[in-house]
C-alpha cells in the first residue's frame, strides 16, 4: 500500500521534454500544471519528496481540510510548491523562507497563481526566530494553518524553528507538517515538539522514511 501511494504521488512530477537555460520540475496538482524553477546551490532551492507528501494531502483530503478563505502560512517555503498548491486550493496563504531565497520563490509563486487563485498569495521574509512578534504581531497575525515540509534536518536553528512554531501557533491553529526522519539529533526534535503540542500521525510513507503530522496546541486537539 506504502508503496502504492508513493508511485502516485511521484507521477504527479514531470520534467520538460527538452533541455532549457534554467533547470526546472514540473507537477500536476489541484487541477493545474505548476513549473517549479530550481537551484541546486542551496537547500532551499530544491521540491524534497515531502512536499510532494503534503502537496498530494492536501489535495485528496480537500474536503476534511477545507483551505477555501484559510489564513495559511508555510514555514520554510523553499521552492513554494506546497504554498502554491494550498493557494490553488482557495487560500489566503503567506509563503515565507530566508532572504536569500524570497527571489526564486517569489519567482515561482508569481508564475503559477496569476489569475489562478481565488486569493493572491504573499511571500515574505522569515528568519526562525528574529523578530518575530515585530513582523508577524499576534495581535493581528492570525493563521489557521501553518504548513511546513522538511523544516528539520542538519541545521543549527531548531531550537529557533521550534520558537516559531509557538509564536504562529494560536489555539485553534492548525499544523501540518511533514517529516523525514534523518539522524537522531533531528528525530529528537519531535519529542521537544511534543512538550508545545499534542501531534497525531495522519499519514505515513515508511519507504520515503517521512510522516505527515497533524498538531495543535497541548488540549486543543479534541477542543
Amino acid at each position: 500500500e506504502d508503496e502504492e501511494r508513493v508511485a502516485e504521488i511521484m507521477k504527479r512530477r514531470f520534467f520538460p521534454a527538452l533541455i532549457t537555460h534554467k533547470p526546472w520540475e514540473g507537477f500536476h496538482f489541484a487541477g493545474h500544471e505548476i513549473r517549479i524553477t530550481e537551484s541546486t546551490d542551496c537547500y532551499g532551492a530544491v521540491v524534497w519528496p515531502s512536499a510532494l507528501v503534503l502537496c498530494y494531502f492536501l489535495e485528496t483530503n480537500s474536503k476534511q481540510y477545507n483551505l477555501v478563505d484559510k489564513n495559511v502560512i508555510e514555514i520554510g517555503a523553499g521552492t513554494g510548491l506546497v504554498s502554491i498548491v494550498a493557494s490553488l486550493l482557495g487560500a489566503l496563504v503567506t509563503a515565507t523562507d530566508l532572504p536569500e531565497l524570497l527571489g526564486n520563490l517569489q519567482h515561482n509563486v508569481l508564475q503559477n497563481t496569476k489569475l489562478k487563485c481565488k486569493h493572491q498569495p504573499c511571500v515574505k521574509e522569515l528568519s526562525w526566530g528574529i523578530d518575530l512578534e515585530k513582523n508577524f504581531p499576534r495581535s493581528s497575525c492570525h493563521f489557521d494553518y501553518i504548513m511546513a515540509a522538511d523544516v528539520v534536518y542538519h541545521h543549527p536553528f531548531l531550537d529557533e524553528l521550534l520558537v516559531t512554531f509557538d509564536h504562529l501557533c494560536e489555539n485553534d491553529t492548525v499544523i501540518l507538517w511533514a517529516m523525514k526522519f534523518r539522524l537522531d539529533k533531528e528525530n529528537q526534535f519531535v519529542g521537544r515538539f511534543q512538550i508545545l503540542f499534542d501531534l497525531e500521525v495522519i499519514s505515513n510513507f515508511p519507504s520515503l522514511n517521512i510522516t505527515l503530522y497533524k498538531a495543535m496546541r497541548k488540549g486543543r486537539m479534541k477542543a
